[in-house]
């Protein structure tokens, strides 16, 4: 018998199938700090986490008989991979599945930020009628400026174009795809782009800090869709009181949740609190892909 434990909530179609995986034995606990999951660990043999529980070395170093770790998402960085591979415990996720999900979200992030609909909705539930003040600019013709051109930033690109817009990637490596879309160095995407986008895994250092930010286009929007810690947030902040940046959506953050809100409270900054996977759709294909791995690797 194989001991599975959800430490995060999944789709309930795929929470079904993982409890019918042959030879399995579902525990759902979740909710857990660090010091309740090593409690809890012993004994499991496959252990599935969104992005909320954190797998770290105390709880790797604990687990007993445990042969993987499923992240139901893209990123890895609540799972101490290393400390995993040490114990030879497989990791895994699911990179495609949320990638139309934040790709969506991004786009929506950006058709808030050029036309103010945060602070129009805001100030509209304060009964204002500030419809002077609240002017923006088109999508169509602007230069989008991509970093990271994987599956999200692809996808983001082809739902760009259908706004015509022109399209800038930047990537460390070359980026295949026949979509009309130009590759070209950081320095070129930071000076041409009239909104930047980042669709990058977390950084040691953060990609955009005050340096890139002083080779950006005056009045430029920046879209973080990404992962928290992948912009420099005091940079970011310097950047909007000097106009630098006419406006930042932002769904991830340094510290999730954030406990300085300097940055949000920020009258051109749009925020979300990390939603990008959060669409029903995406979180089932998700679960379905982690269903499929348990029972590829525990039966």
């Amino acid at each position: 018998m194989k001991k599975i434990l959800l430490a995060d909530s999944l789709d309930k179609e795929a929470t079904e199938k993982i409890q019918a995986i042959p030879g399995g034995e579902v525990t759902v606990k979740t909710g857990m700090d660090e010091a309740e999951l090593v409690r809890t660990i012993p004994g499991f043999n496959a252990i599935v986490v969104r992005s909320t529980t954190k797998v770290t070395r105390k709880v790797i170093e604990a687990a007993s008989g445990l042969e993987i770790i499923v992240r139901a998402g893209i990123g890895l960085d609540n799972i101490d991979v290393g400390a995993a591979k040490e114990k030879g415990i497989k990791v895994a996720n699911t990179p495609a599945a949320t990638t139309i999900s934040v790709a969506e979200l991004t786009l929506g992030l950006m058709l808030g930020a050029v036309r103010q609909l945060g602070r129009a909705n805001l100030s509209l539930k304060e009964h204002k009628w500030e419809k002077k003040a609240l002017s923006g600019t088109e999508l169509h013709g602007k230069t989008l400026g991509i970093i990271g051109g994987g599956r999200i930033g692809l996808a983001v690109a082809e739902r760009a174009l259908a706004f015509g817009m022109k399209i800038l990637i930047y990537d460390v490596v070359r980026v295949e795809t026949k979509l009309n879309v130009s590759q070209v160095e950081m320095e070129d995407l930071l000076s041409r782009s009239d909104i930047i986008t980042l669709h990058t895994p977390k950084q040691a250092e953060p990609l955009l800090g005050r340096e890139e930010f002083q080779k950006m286009k005056d009045g430029v929007i920046l879209v973080n869709a990404a992962r928290g810690g992948v912009v420099d947030e005091a940079a970011l902040l310097e950047a909007l009181n000097s106009g630098k940046v006419r406006t930042a959506a932002v769904d991830v953050f340094e510290r999730e949740p954030p406990t300085d809100f300097a940055l949000i409270d920020h009258p051109n900054v749009m925020a979300s609190p990390h939603i990008g996977a959060a669409a029903k759709e995406g979180q089932k294909r998700a679960g379905l892909e982690v269903a499929r791995i348990l029972e590829a690797n525990l039966t």
